[in-house]
């Protein structure tokens, strides 16, 4: 097993760095770093006679102290410099080779760029340093390159200085006023072409703002530059945060392991969260692009002015900078004005918590969202991480309103700009600003696993009280991944009672002498509590957990006409969606159930006219019927069953799709031809909205048995679209019909798809994806397509995008070929973790995890998972891989598990 830290040994560091001075000469076999460094002891810490800087991949050239040679001890992991003085200049000299550094991590080259990934422990990679975050210094970067080679050389803050140098070489110097931990640092340079706009900020102040591309992807810039001004003009008005540096810049690499890096000033991202125009991208693709290009730029004060102190408090500034680009992405979405549109953002992002983290927290690799321990930091990119420490910042909202969460804020920056901080350290602020004792609150951070609440509820006639009984506790969580802190949690839980009539009972609890509201947030803080509603006239329909108001399961036992109810008439928009999800779940695990035993499979009518009232009542949203109207996922509802058994649950959704596209054929042909969005493209809410209807509706035509009509729709969409959302649905819907309709049309459309888009890198990624997600047959099963096409000329291991859409795709989005009975999907997936973890462990290690749950599943399929992650246990290397394929095999708590109806 690799070395695990341990949260519980933190110590300061010994020594601070107060100012960096890098000089790069480029070149991409060997480049030159030089590494001046002003050194001094921390007086805060115990003396220690030597410095320790870890280094990897490098090669020292020179070493002095004050100017002066000096000897170093050089290890494969770092570097020592022993018997040091309080105060020195340090400078190293050293060499990195960019062009064969596979692993994205450090200095690397892309298409003949040089990029940097540093975070979380790249910087190493580069030169030799105490690379922690609670090591912040000022940074002044000097690049020198082949000016025809590298004409565009960038890095961190702003520029000082520039010049030709002999030899057809040229220089630029940087320098970030700053303080940043080095796993902020960031350098690019190489041929770029740049989308430009100027602003002026709330002060009146003027920023230069800069997106980098390639030459011919500078048309598909446009959207990622109108994100970064709506994002800053959010900002500033939301939480008065204002642009601090003289420019802001955004660079797209299309070789890139994440999603995008917050670097200070120098944003680098995957071209896929940059690129977007209608010929190329979904509405999909704009939504996560505003979306990843806020989270990005938002860091700039919740990450970089403010930082974490270690990675154990990484959520500190994910969790918090996820809350912030979910909401920037709801107030463009007019959520600031109208709640509907902000609940389909809330409910996207709701269904990425529960189909993700949630099961995240029931396997080996559960952990808390501060962690207690790690092998490998990068695996705590996590669900858990990211999105259930959004909730916790969210809660905080939620119980102080957005007024009392702004005070928070601004009493954390007041406090901590310019310092690496924790967890704690924002519960303090949120806590003083608001004069409220949030000591209990710390055990959100502290405990993993997903915390359920059980409701029950009492109505008494006579008296006209309404009884709402909530009691907490946990599922199965592993043992191993238990936290430091134990008892009750903090949750705030948002109820609302309807009446017989559909309408909102105005709530006034008992001891109250008016009303306040039709919904509440009940603070729960012991295991079992009740709250009394008194002047119910008669016996309510309970709205339970309004808006997700917190990152539980809820145990209720509704019936099937309450949740229909529910479905017809809830004010709160998400749970009028979650009615219709439990609906039908309900029925799809029922199903499950039958053709797990062999049985057939027969439909009552109740889901069918739940989804006729949602598709035809035009009161609602376009993008809200259309989210009520997609079945829950097929992964979510495997998580449900006492064991998973993805070929039940496959056949049972597929059932149901075919039954709800014969049952409601016409209203399905009516919502397809009435949400039409004739004339150029526009990537607004509302026409995106109605594009997802109207696609949503073909796919469920695709479905039924005489798919003529749907063949013909789809054939004439993909011929006729002027988007990519409306081709690459028509493309999906006629992957799907071939099924019974034949592979003829379909091959013939993912043929000119190809010829079309052979040039646009994003596109083919989808090219992949489509026919890795793809049903397959007896004759053609999928993974026989996959495997061909890893042999295709455009497919590449190397490239982090075409893996993902690829192999990842096959293992992790079409679990009902992934799955099959004979294995050989594990098989796959474990050559694939191998070869990936000989030439990119961190893209390797999130493979791996696709496998990490296998004790969840039935008998039949856990044995062939065991030997594949035996086998990867077996040969793989990398601390990574090895952390979450060791865990696995290892097991976790053994006590039986709960399955919610939530």
């Amino acid at each position: 097993m690799p070395k695990i830290v341990h949260r519980k040994d933190y110590r300061p560091p010994s020594f601070l760095i107060d100012a960096v001075n890098l000089e790069f000469d480029l070149a991409p076999d060997e480049t030159i770093v030089r590494n001046t460094m002003r050194v001094r002891r921390n007086p805060d810490v115990a003396r220690e006679r030597s410095l320790e800087l870890v280094g990897e991949k490098l090669k020292l050239v020179s070493a002095e102290v004050a100017g002066l040679p000096t000897d170093v001890l050089v290890s494969e992991g770092g570097l020592t410099v022993k018997n040091v003085p309080d105060s020195f200049e340090l400078t190293l000299t050293g060499l990195c080779a960019p062009s064969a550094n596979t692993a994205m991590m450090g200095l690397y080259v892309s298409g003949g760029n040089f990029l940097t990934q540093c975070g979380a422990e790249g910087f190493r990679r580069i030169t030799w340093f105490i690379d922690r975050p609670d090591v912040m210094s000022t940074y002044t970067v000097t690049l020198r390159a082949d000016k025809a080679a590298c004409p565009v050389l960038l890095s961190n803050g702003n520029l000082i200085e520039e010049g030709d140098l002999p030899g057809g070489r040229h220089y630029v110097r940087w320098e970030d006023p700053f303080r940043k931990p080095s796993y902020l640092f960031a350098l690019v340079a190489g041929r770029l072409v740049a989308l430009e706009e100027r602003i002026r900020t709330n002060s009146g102040k003027e920023k230069l703002l800069q997106v980098w591309v390639e030459q011919q992807d500078l048309d598909k810039t446009r959207y990622a530059m109108d994100s970064l001004i709506q994002s800053i003009r959010w900002d500033e008005e939301r939480f008065g945060l204002e642009l601090d540096l003289d420019r802001f810049m955004i660079v797209a690499a299309s070789d890139f392991n994440l999603g995008a890096m917050e670097n200070k000033g120098l944003n680098i991202f995957n071209t896929k969260f940059v690129l977007a125009n209608a010929e190329t991208a979904s509405d999909f693709d704009f939504a996560n692009v505003q979306s990843a290009v806020g989270h990005e730029y938002f860091h700039n004060w919740t990450g970089n002015r403010v930082t974490c102190r270690d990675w154990f408090q990484l959520s500190l500034k994910e969790g918090l900078t996820v809350f912030r680009d979910q909401e920037f992405a709801a107030a463009m979405m007019g959520g600031e004005e109208n709640p509907a549109a902000r609940a389909v953002k809330r409910i996207e992002d709701v269904r990425v918590v529960r189909q993700m983290q949630f099961g995240e927290d029931s396997g080996p690799m559960a952990h808390p969202v501060r962690p207690e321990s790690y092998a490998e930091v990068s695996n705590f990119y996590t669900a858990t991480v990211y999105r259930k420490g959004a909730e916790l910042v969210r809660m905080y909202q939620t119980l102080f309103g957005r007024e009392g969460f702004r005070r928070g804020m601004d009493l954390y920056f007041a406090r901590h700009d310019g310092q690496a901080v924790t967890c704690d350290d924002f519960r303090a602020a949120m806590a003083d600003a608001n004069c409220r004792d949030l000591a209990q609150f710390e055990r959100w951070y502290s405990q993993a696993g997903t915390p359920r609440v059980t409701v029950t509820t009492d109505y008494d006639e006579a008296a006209q009280r309404y009884c709402v009984t909530l009691e907490q506790g946990y599922g199965r969580t592993p043992a191993a991944a238990q936290g430091s802190q134990t008892g009750p949690l903090l949750i705030p839980f948002a109820v609302g009672l309807l009446g017989a009539n559909g309408v909102d009972i105005p709530l006034k609890l008992q001891g109250e002498t008016v009303a306040q509201g039709a919904t509440r947030v009940l603070e729960l803080t012991e295991v079992r509590q009740t709250f009394t509603f008194v002047d119910i006239a008669a016996k309510p329909v309970p709205s339970l957990l309004r808006d997700f108001s917190a990152p539980v399961t809820v145990e209720y036992d509704y019936n099937a006409d309450e949740l229909a109810f529910l479905l017809a008439h809830d004010s709160d928009p998400f749970n009028r969606w979650e009615a219709g999800q439990r609906l039908a779940t309900r029925e799809l695990l029922a199903l499950a159930a039958r053709s797990a035993a062999g049985e057939g499979l027969e439909m009552g009518v109740s889901l069918i006219e739940a989804f006729r009232r949602v598709l035809t009542d035009t009161a609602l949203s376009p993008s809200f019927r259309a989210l009520a109207l997609t079945l829950p996922a097929e992964t979510y509802l495997a998580e449900q069953m006492a064991e998973s058994d993805p070929a039940a649950v496959h056949a049972a959704r597929q059932f149901v799709r075919k039954e709800l596209a014969s049952a409601l054929k016409a209203e399905w042909v009516a919502a397809y031809e009435d949400n039409q969005t004739p004339g150029a493209f526009q990537p607004t809410p509302e026409a995106a909205g109605r594009r997802a209807l109207k696609n949503l509706s073909l796919a469920y035509l695709a479905e039924l048995a005489d798919p003529a009509a749907s063949v013909r729709f789809a054939t004439t969409q993909y011929r006729t679209a002027n988007n990519m959302t409306d081709r690459s649905a028509a493309l999906a819907a006629l992957l799907s019909a071939s099924v019974i309709a034949g592979d003829d049309v379909a091959e013939q459309a993912l043929s000119d798809f190809y010829g079309r888009f052979e040039a646009e890198p994003l596109v083919i990624d989808k090219w992949f994806t489509f026919q890795a997600t793809r049903r397959g047959t007896a004759q053609r099963p999928t993974i026989a397509r996959v495997r061909a096409l890893m042999n295709h000329p455009a497919f590449s291991l190397k490239n982090p995008n075409r893996a993902r859409s690829l192999i990842f795709a096959f293992c992790s989005a079409n679990p009902a070929e992934f799955h099959a009975a004979d294995g050989s999907g594990y098989g796959y997936w474990a050559e694939q973790v191998v070869a990936l973890d000989a030439l990119n462990p961190q893209v390797a290690a999130r493979l791996a995890r696709v496998l990490e749950r296998w004790r969840a599943f039935i008998p039949a399929l856990r044995e062939p998972m065991r030997a594949a992650l035996a086998t990867v246990a077996e040969r793989a290397k990398s601390r990574g891989v090895l952390e979450v394929v060791q865990k696995a095999l290892a097991g976790y708590s053994s006590e039986p598990q709960t399955k919610s109806n939530r």
